[in-house]
């Protein structure tokens, strides 16, 4: 990898001093299992690194009187085992997907929400909208199996975050610190659908660390569900996170978000409509996957993710509910 400084601060406000106002001055590394590989394959070739392992403020999971605050350090382990968390079994269970110890040991929360594409056309140089030299996209003729069915390019990568879907369901929040201060931004508008290769994947400006993820008290019934390929360690082809605000047995709100098949979080907003006013059953879960996956627009070698989210929508709604597939 290309030669680096090194600088490993003792405080938050010493890190945001030593980041920079445009990218590929400086990058963050927190579990590293990200932004080492994107070092080796020259894909990041910052000339400083920050090292925020040791900041103990932006670590552990704790119970707060807005929630839950997930610090951006707390790794995928110990979101699993912590008991503030079994009431969002949308995000355990996103979490235990990642079917590697050694990454649940090792990733972070935070790193989890700013991960880059792992579009091979990205991974390979080609950029984050994936053009040739003469400017034409590269997707859409080109090996999209694994590509985005929602969004209509110009970006065709899909949102890798295993919590992203979980969090825009639950309404949660990150905090952004810079040397100017602190932000909140709503998980749903941290993603973005880049419309150029100047524009990132996400929310946060160069000159800011994401310290914490703040999670609403859970009000009614949430529940991911994952479709993947394999299940060793794997990106899941499809997934989508439900919470369900209840008024009895009917459903008084609902808020169905898709992951893995666009370039953010997808939230289905055709199917939350519909769900309102029912009792979850087999047949409206049914309808609710057919509902979100209607406005889909499959490439050439990826229409099986129009099938995979449809049925991952119902069994998700169906585990919300405590009904049996």
């Amino acid at each position: 990898m290309q030669a680096f400084a090194y600088a490993s601060p003792a405080t938050l406000q010493e890190a945001v001093a030593l980041l920079a106002p445009s990218w590929g001055e400086a990058d963050i590394l927190a579990g590293g299992t990200d932004q080492i590989s994107l070092m080796k394959e020259y894909i990041h070739t910052p000339k400083r690194v920050v090292n925020i392992k040791g900041l103990k403020e932006l670590a552990g999971i704790e119970k707060t009187a807005a929630g839950v605050r997930i610090g951006a350090l707390a790794t995928f382990e110990e979101m699993l085992t912590s008991p503030l968390l079994k009431e969002y079994p949308a995000i355990t269970t996103a979490v235990r997907g990642v079917a590697s110890p050694q990454i649940r040991n090792m990733g972070t929360a935070g790193g989890d929400l700013c991960q880059r594409p792992r579009c091979w056309y990205f991974r390979k140089g080609f950029g984050l909208l994936a053009k040739d030299e003469a400017g034409k996209p590269l997707v859409p003729d080109g090996e999209n199996r694994y590509h985005a069915i929602f969004g209509g390019g110009p970006a065709w990568f899909v949102s890798a975050s295993s919590l992203g879907p979980a969090l825009v369901a639950l309404g949660a929040k990150v905090k952004a610190v810079s040397a100017k201060g602190t932000r909140e931004i709503p998980v749903e508008k941290f993603f973005v659908a880049p419309a150029d290769d100047a524009t990132r994947e996400i929310a946060l400006a160069p000159n800011e660390i994401l310290t914490e993820i703040l999670v609403p008290p859970a009000r009614g019934r949430n529940a991911t569900y994952e479709v993947r390929e394999r299940e060793m360690l794997d990106w899941p082809l499809a997934a989508v996170s439900v919470a369900l605000r209840m008024k009895g047995t009917a459903v008084a709100s609902a808020r169905v978000v898709l992951g893995h098949v666009a370039p953010v979080p997808w939230v289905a907003k055709e199917a939350e409509a519909m769900l309102a006013g029912k009792t979850i059953t087999v047949e409206v879960a049914a309808e609710a996957g057919e509902r979100a996956v209607a406005g889909a627009k499959p490439l050439s070698q990826n229409a099986y993710k129009v099938q995979l989210a449809r049925t991952a929508v119902k069994r998700a709604l169906l585990a919300a509910a405590g009904i049996k597939a």
